[in-house]
């Protein structure tokens, strides 16, 4: 079997026993036998045998490689992941493998599986930078922002991977301007992984700094601050099934009305959100937010 089918078979036997809690052989099995059934049409590289010593084997390369621990519990009768999987680097790797396996499974079922034209654009470096940022290795790039035609070159340390909106962001330290920035992965081009690694900066934390972002934008020139919203009964069941933010708390919900509390930074991109909903939403504060929103209505509305 191929490195690639190797590894794909890692991330089906991560994904099943990381949503259900002590599986079996048997479960894991049949989840596997599932899974490549599908893949197979695209890759006949993937192997269909498997057994308690294929497993067990497996098992020992997943901790090698990503550093997770599956457990088997006797009393339970079932694998099980020792530490919840929440780091950074490891995420978009899941993100990542469910992204190309269904865009791959889905190319054969075009008749009746229909996709979003608008794909995210960057994703073929994608596994390139997974693989920079697992083996700590510096990465050059050229890349282009929206607002420049000029095209600059990029040196640095890979941390993670973040997507929001359909769009993958690449966050990193940046030798050349001594800070961690954010970068589109979809204006990257010419990606090169160094042989120069890297050690930890203990104090980047992206996960502390994007905690209270809405998307990749975080200011340095202010505060987050509380935002409280009012929805409409429908809209709200949308926003209380997904919500807008970690920090979202459920202040009221009745017949007239859902309100939410939400700690953030008021952002240009949260502030296309709240306008986003139109009449289904209303802000309630901060009252500085409440001017904004109405000034972008008011020139929305000029434009008629």
């Amino acid at each position: 079997m191929s490195k690639k089918g190797f590894l794909t078979r890692y991330f089906i036997i991560i994904e099943k026993i990381r949503k259900g809690k002590y599986v079996s052989l048997k479960e894991i099995r049949e989840h596997i036998e599932q899974k490549i059934i599908s893949l197979s049409l695209q890759d006949d590289t993937l192997s269909m045998g498997f057994s308690e010593r294929t497993l067990k084997r497996d098992i020992r390369e997943i901790r090698n490689l990503f550093g997770i621990s599956i457990e088997y519990s006797r009393q339970n009768s079932g694998y099980y992941i020792e530490d919840e999987i929440d780091n950074l680097n490891f995420q978009p790797m899941l993100e990542a493998f469910d992204l190309f396996n269904s865009m791959n499974i889905a190319s054969d079922l075009s008749s009746f599986v229909f996709h979003e034209n608008r794909r995210p654009k960057g994703t073929e470096h994608l596994f390139g930078i997974i693989h920079a940022i697992k083996n700590r290795k510096q990465i050059k790039f050229e890349y282009r922002k929206f607002d420049n035609e000029h095209i600059s070159t990029r040196l640095g340390e890979p941390y993670a991977l973040k997507e929001f909106k359909n769009r993958w962001y690449l966050l990193m330290f940046e030798q050349n301007a001594n800070m961690a920035k954010t970068f589109a992965l979809g204006r990257i081009s010419t990606l090169e992984i160094l042989r120069l690694g890297f050690t930890t900066n203990q104090i980047i934390n992206f996960s502390n700094q994007l905690s209270d972002c809405f998307g990749i934008i975080r200011p340095t020139d202010r505060n987050p601050e509380n935002v409280i919203l009012s929805f409409t009964p429908l809209k709200g069941k949308f926003i209380k099934s997904l919500p807008l933010h970690k920090s979202q708390q459920i202040i009221s919900e009745n017949e007239n009305e859902f309100c939410v509390k939400l700690r953030v930074f008021i952002t240009y991109d949260f502030i296309l959100e709240i306008l986003s909903h139109g009449s289904e939403v209303r802000v309630i504060e901060p009252p500085s937010l409440v001017a904004e929103i109405k000034k972008r209505l008011s020139d929305a509305l000029a434009q008629y």
